[in-house]
């Protein structure tokens, strides 16, 4: 397994998937590690966002005008002991059902953003590695 740790966030993914950090606005980072297939996990420290709330909308709101029929429920869970608020989110592509995942909770650097996504033809394999990685979450208080 490798770790990816930044300003109190980590997490651990499979050795086979890739990490890619970037910057993005007003201080934050995101880094996407993708799967050798189609699923990928986001995590991003968003701190242009007003609370962990509104981050999980904005990130509801981009994909819904991406894909005008998906269908989206609102979810509250505990990551890394923490409360998480986000959506469960299902729409199709041109080719595919895909399944995505958003939980956004408080960190000391700002709202942060989890996101998993992952297709119908991956999702037996990958959608357990994805759960594995969002457990793995650790957030210093």
């Amino acid at each position: 397994m490798n770790t990816f740790e930044r300003d109190g966030v980590s997490f651990k993914y499979p050795t086979n998937w890739r990490a890619e950090a970037e910057e993005v606005e007003a201080g934050g980072w995101a880094v996407t590690v993708s799967s050798p297939d189609t699923a990928f996990a986001l995590v991003s420290v968003r701190p242009d966002a007003h609370d962990p709330a509104e981050l999980a909308d904005q990130a509801l709101d981009a994909l819904r005008e991406e894909y005008k029929e998906l269908d989206a429920e609102n979810r509250l869970e505990t990551i890394a002991g923490m409360l998480a608020i986000g959506h469960d989110i299902d729409f199709i592509t041109l080719d595919a059902a895909i399944t995505c995942r958003t939980r956004s909770l408080a960190t000391l650097t700002g709202p942060l953003l989890v996101m998993t996504q992952v297709s119908e033809y991956d999702q037996s394999r990958n959608d357990p590695v994805l759960r594995a990685i969002v457990a793995s979450l650790r957030v210093e208080e």
